[in-house]
């Protein structure tokens, strides 16, 4: 059995894993469709990259991160039944996202979480010299955003699903009792979030985007990170926070209920209550650390 991987070049989260899924399972990859017995549209939305011919005489498993219920266009719907016709089997990373999938099609679905790369993400013990390093001061705290949270069309304006306007909700109430409150951001399109925290008073520090030696170093630097969103998929800075034992609170989406402690997920009528626990946090990322997690992938793509 051989796999052939759509192609993305988005500088983007699945670019990483699809390289990571490349290189730990050279057994099993080939960079021709033509070779392959299975098509994996590990990125959906770019699945008319891949010849229509390929498509009709291989198996083709589709993967699905999230659907936006409230939003679900006549375009996004028509385009989801335009490859519906060519997908076999489907895959989700939570089962939230399996429970969405099922009102849409009777296709099988397997639900597996993507893999954390645990030489990339880990925890690093020297706190103060690495803050040192990112200018960020020791009596700071420091909480953490490392997802975009504005819209491609406009980067002023919010991208409701991530919640920043929740994020900022939240940081309006901590910062009355944190006068050295300053919040760390990396990732693209921060715009809003920016233009929000400058307007209540509250400093920050942008990183852009940095490499990933960097991103796991900030955030070992973090006292506590946000995942204030409405709708996720993952989001792997959940995976990424619970293998570096980042303090971490979050809404109930994507995969923080197969990863998180009850005690540190929070809706916005109790997120005052929250609390991070990051043992428990890290413990479940044990499940998920390369290579044992390629072994139920594997196992969906051969099956």
């Amino acid at each position: 059995m051989t796999v052939y991987l759509n192609n993305l070049n988005e500088n983007w989260v699945v670019d990483r894993l699809k390289n990571e899924w490349q290189v730990n399972n050279k057994d099993l990859t080939v960079l021709d469709p033509n070779a392959a017995d299975v098509i994996w549209l590990i990125a959906p939305w770019t699945w008319n990259n891949v010849r229509k011919k390929f498509l009709k005489k291989k198996k083709v498993i589709c993967s699905i991160y999230h659907i936006e219920e409230f939003k679900l266009s006549k375009q996004y719907v028509n385009d989801f039944y335009k490859r519906d016709k060519y997908v076999n089997e489907y895959h989700v990373i939570s089962k939230k996202t399996e429970s969405q999938l099922k009102k849409m099609t009777d296709k099988k679905i397997t639900h597996i979480p993507f893999w954390v790369n645990q030489n990339i993400f880990f925890e690093i013990e020297q706190k103060e010299k690495l803050r040192h390093k990112y200018g960020l001061e020791s009596n700071d705290y420091l909480i953490g955003s490392f997802q975009r949270d504005s819209e491609g069309s406009d980067p002023k304006k919010p991208k409701y699903i991530k919640g920043p306007d929740q994020f900022l909700q939240i940081i309006k109430h901590l910062k009355a009792s944190n006068k050295n409150l300053k919040i760390v951001l990396t990732g693209k399109r921060r715009d809003y979030i920016k233009n929000e925290l400058t307007k209540i008073g509250v400093d920050y520090q942008e990183f852009a985007m940095v490499d990933f030696n960097s991103l796991n170093e900030l955030y070992n630097c973090l006292d506590l990170y946000i995942v204030a969103s409405r709708i996720e998929g993952g989001p792997q800075a959940i995976l990424e926070c619970a293998i570096t034992k980042t303090p971490i609170i979050s809404t109930d989406v994507g995969v923080a209920s197969e990863i998180l402690h009850t005690e540190s997920i929070f809706n916005m009528n109790n997120f005052e209550k929250a609390k991070p626990n990051t043992e428990v946090a890290f413990q479940n990322s044990q499940k998920h650390i390369i290579p044992d997690a390629f072994v139920p992938y594997r196992k969906l793509l051969s099956t």
